[in-house]
């Protein structure tokens, strides 16, 4: 790269924040093969670490996925780049815009593959986001979000973030303003819990699930949130799919003396507590006590891109 070239480059920090299911209710498979679903999304302060450099034009674009130094559950990321969410939404803006966006991209995961909190959806929100914020593209929110839709069914709802009431298959978003003071841990069992083999299990035992809209509704305009209020529909099911996991959630109810519940379709969980104080003190007692690694995380906004150069 010359010194032009050089000048001309940019770079930035975007933060992919894990979401968290407080409610999540599923219905019985549509026509397309797909569940609706109600649920209250918040986004809490875990996150991913997607840096963007933009690259001259006709260059080629640059991946690379990395565990961040402080991921506390690591896995192999082995998956190809023609599956990677992040490369994949790159594709669909450049071919949303018309135009290459040629850019060198390092993303550094703190949130755990495959555990329920959405790490990859909001990589590939972050993409978005970033793309359009590094190349001046103008393109809208609502531009984003159905690009976002034919991605996965919770990448539209971490474009925005936030605190939100969610429909459909993911695609009916409606944003509650900031979010409410919330403090959980989120625990980290080492448990394969594949989220196909959850639906499943669901789609068996579930002879005829109805949507609970009106409860998820109910609880989402809760002043103040007990720790037993949250539910999902699909724990049952992760807890035959993954025995070992239910196993941990007894033995980190022992532990905090609160209801700890089961992250999306798992293996990641939470639990509620009444501040920064205490979650902290549980998340050190499961990782010295229990060795379940675990971290205190909050409710947030989104976080805002930060310019690097």
């Amino acid at each position: 790269m010359n010194y032009a070239s050089r000048l001309m480059a940019r770079s930035i920090l975007i933060q992919a924040p894990a979401k968290l299911n407080l409610a999540l209710s599923v219905g019985p498979l549509n026509a397309q093969g797909m569940h609706p679903i109600s649920s209250w999304m918040v986004t809490v302060d875990l996150c991913d670490d997607l840096h963007l450099e933009s690259l001259p034009p006709e260059s080629y674009s640059l991946f690379a996925t990395i565990w961040h130094k402080d991921a506390l559950r690591r896995s192999e990321i082995d998956w190809s780049i023609s599956k990677d969410l992040v490369h994949r939404a790159h594709d669909r803006l450049e071919m949303f815009v018309g135009r290459q966006l040629p850019v060198k991209s390092r993303l550094e995961k703190r949130i755990p593959v495959g555990g329920g909190l959405g790490g990859g959806s909001s990589d590939a929100a972050a993409m978005l986001r970033g793309l359009n914020e590094l190349f001046t593209l103008s393109v809208s929110a609502d531009d984003l979000r159905a690009i976002a839709a034919t991605l996965g069914s919770d990448v539209p709802f971490l474009v925005g973030g936030g605190s939100a009431l969610i429909g459909g298959i993911g695609e009916e978003i409606e944003t509650l303003g900031a979010p409410l003071e919330l403090h959980a841990v989120l625990f980290f069992p080492e448990v394969p819990c594949p989220t196909r083999a959850v639906y499943k299990q669901f789609d068996l035992a579930s002879a005829t699930p109805c949507l609970r809209t009106n409860e998820v509704r109910a609880l989402a305009s809760s002043a103040r949130l007990d720790p037993a209020a949250p539910f999902n529909d699909l724990a049952a099911a992760a807890k035959v799919i993954a025995p070992a996991m239910a196993e941990d959630i007894e033995e980190i109810e022992k532990l905090a003396q609160l209801p700890v519940h089961v992250c999306g379709s798992g293996s990641s969980l939470f639990t509620l507590c009444t501040d920064s104080m205490h979650a902290n003190a549980l998340a050190d007692a499961s990782t010295t006590r229990l060795h379940i690694p675990a971290i205190a995380v909050r409710a947030t906004a989104l976080p805002p891109i930060i310019p690097s150069l």
